[in-house]
């Protein structure tokens, strides 16, 4: 399948690691101008130097609205447009419900949930002109709740409700809605938690299986994106073989 997406914009968020950096590069590979938004500008800077083609890179922090409404008008006015957004930016904080620092909460829910739907909603406009795509980077998490996963879970259950909703208010005009769903992969995201117990839970099961790497959601982004106009490609569920849960 040609998977060609020469003339094509797209914006990812969280693109300074981890699956966000590997869908710009795949996409860029594909012949897509890219712009690329994370806080850690230098990060993207690097990557910039790594990519095929044109990409524009934007310091964004998805938790402010404002940010994330300049990075879309950066990106329209470099590129002349916007076909697809990445919505990846994402942060886990695991840990138990009982004795958590409610900070933490709102940090995830902000990011993950708020941010995706600020961008999302910069980006809308754009999208419809464009007949463009939208793709949700979600979970497994987002599928089924674990012990100490709890509002990590209920953010990416919160993104596939948004992106049902979205998917039924727009499909008719052309725009499609994707929600990419993976397993475990090997991203910093675990060594974010703060939480002793649910950190070594966490590399624990990193180690112990053969996870999916970052290349692996971006090939899943590129073939839904790379699909024809009429074929919807509205959810990927990848999980490593390995994963039982």
């Amino acid at each position: 399948m040609d998977h060609s997406l020469e003339g094509k914009a797209v914006l990812v968020t969280g693109a300074s690691s981890g699956i966000g950096e590997a869908t710009a590069l795949a996409l860029s590979k594909a012949g897509a101008s890219v712009a690329v938004g994370a806080r850690r500008t230098e990060r993207l800077a690097e990557l910039a130097s790594r990519a095929s083609g044109e990409v524009l890179t934007l310091e964004l922090d998805v938790t402010d609205e404002q940010s994330c409404r300049a990075a879309v008008a950066a990106t329209v006015e470099r590129f002349g447009g916007l076909d697809v957004l990445v919505n990846n930016a994402g942060l886990m904080l695991s840990g138990p419900i009982l004795g958590a620092d409610t900070t933490e909460w709102t940090r995830m829910v902000r990011t993950n949930l708020l941010g995706s739907m600020y961008t999302a909603h910069a980006a809308l406009p754009h999208l419809l002109e464009r007949r463009g795509t939208l793709v949700q980077t979600s979970s497994t998490s987002g599928r089924t709740a674990s012990p100490g996963g709890g509002v990590y879970s209920a953010t990416k259950f919160g993104i596939n409700a948004f992106s049902e909703a979205l998917r039924k208010e727009v499909t008719a005009q052309g725009v499609r809605v994707v929600v990419i769903e993976p397993g475990f992969v090997a991203t910093e995201l675990a060594s974010h938690i703060t939480d002793p117990s649910m950190r070594a839970v966490a590399q624990d099961m990193m180690s112990s299986i053969r996870t999916l790497e970052p290349e692996d959601v971006a090939n899943a982004v590129l073939y839904a994106v790379g699909q024809p106009d009429h074929v919807a490609v509205n959810e990927i569920l990848l999980r490593p073989t390995d994963q039982t849960v």
